[in-house]
């Protein structure tokens, strides 16, 4: 059996472990040194440190203080990595901890992180998700059940210095040409929230003041949120700093592409089993600036979809110039308006596209003024039949419980 090299205790604060950290730093010392070739178990907390619980409030998600996420398990040091190589994880498994067969998505209140669609839906709301096996089913969301994909939201290795800094500069120079919008337009080093793992005094300190938010993906991988990165999936990221430093954390049960409500999937504690290797001067051989991955084999069999297109023209009627996030907003509202003629709340159809495997494409950025962008609905999630015919839509969805709602303060 492979050794458990990260453990974490949910009932315990992640601060109190020093196998966490939820900044990104090349002073974080390694929790622990492996070999090339090694497989081993890590264990994680849910993103938020176990922070939002499984009732029917969404007091938790209005009022999560983000600039303590996300806590990450690691950072791992892999021997013979150096900068400029390429670290080769295999994600031979992943899973829930058994103590744990829950998740929950959510969406954040406007003033407090907001999301995708946070002009639609403003305030802060919940729902959570039962796992049983394979699948999920939601008291707060009925009339559908769906295999999961479990995987990393979160996974990458840690910067260098000199990358640290330019993450910094670029990132507070953006929150400058706009310093009052809400939600802000990037999150700066926060020290007072800031979990350095094993650092000590001095280095602590200089983590704290330093450290990047976890926030956005970015040239290490990081939160690229991305669901085919499954059990099967092969990762190559750069190497930064010796060692590689690998991180990981925020697993989902289940996502639709996008994350589009950004407290965004059906989020979990849970473990992972990996094996890492080390391609010598890899970025270099293989011109590599950001992380590249081979899917799981796995995927949830759904192969009949309802599809919906959106275009480069907003809900107020504004042309935008092939802008696939506005196009890609639009498809996501005809899904969510669509919903609601079976009997769904608009924040009920909002969650399923947030946590059901929907696909999203940019079918289209060259036909001038609108990009198309589409996003693919499978119809086997849901109990009833939701194509369109000629008697027009049945309300199935009647006197349900709604997600949870919590009135900003």
């Amino acid at each position: 059996m492979p050794e458990t090299l990260i453990k974490v205790d949910l009932a315990d604060s992640p601060y109190n472990n020093d196998m966490i950290h939820n900044r990104w730093h090349p002073d974080i010392p390694m929790v622990t040194w492996v070999k090339r070739g090694a497989d081993f178990i890590i264990e994680t907390y849910d993103w938020t440190g176990g922070f939002i619980k499984d009732n029917d409030s969404a007091d938790d998600v209005r009022d999560i203080d983000l600039s303590i996420v996300h806590f990450l398990s690691g950072p791992i040091g892999v021997e013979g990595a150096e900068p400029g190589d390429l670290l080769v994880v295999d994600l031979l498994d992943v899973g829930a901890k058994p103590d744990s067969l829950w998740g929950f998505n959510g969406f954040f209140s406007k003033k407090n992180g907001g999301g995708f669609l946070t002009d639609h839906f403003p305030l802060a709301q919940k729902s959570i998700w039962d796992i049983s096996g394979l699948y999920t089913h939601s008291r707060h969301v009925p009339g559908v059940k769906f295999a999961g994909l479990i995987h990393p939201g979160l996974i990458g290795c840690l910067p260098d210095q000199k990358l640290l800094d330019i993450w910094n500069k670029r990132e507070i120079d953006f929150i400058a040409t706009e310093p009052e919008r809400v939600p802000p337009l990037a999150n700066p080093p926060f020290g007072p929230t800031a979990h350095a793992g094993r650092a000590k005094d001095a280095v602590k300190a200089k983590v704290a003041a330093e450290g990047a938010r976890t926030v956005p993906p970015r040239e290490h991988g990081g939160n690229c949120d991305i669901k085919d990165l499954s059990r099967g999936s092969k990762i190559y990221f750069p190497v930064y700093v010796k060692g590689g430093g690998l991180s990981m954390g925020d697993l989902h049960f289940s996502q639709g592409d996008g994350e589009i409500t950004f407290c965004g999937a059906i989020e979990m504690a849970g473990w992972l089993h990996i094996r890492v290797d080390v391609i010598k001067d890899g970025m270099a051989k293989y011109g590599v600036k950001n992380p590249m991955f081979k899917p799981s084999p796995i995927t949830p069999n759904y192969n009949n979809y309802l599809i919906f297109e959106g275009i480069s023209v907003d809900e107020w009627g504004k042309q935008h110039y092939l802008d696939v996030h506005v196009a890609y907003r639009q498809a996501c509202l005809n899904a969510i308006e669509y919903m609601t003629k079976f009997g769904y709340s608009r924040a009920q159809a909002y969650a399923i596209l947030g946590t059901a495997p929907v696909q999203g494409h940019i079918s289209g950025v060259v036909d001038i003024p609108n990009a198309c962008a589409t996003l693919w609905l499978p119809t086997g999630i849901f109990e009833f039949d939701i194509m369109p015919n000629a008697d027009g839509p049945v309300q199935h969805i009647k006197g349900g419980v709604d997600i949870p709602m919590s009135p900003d303060k």
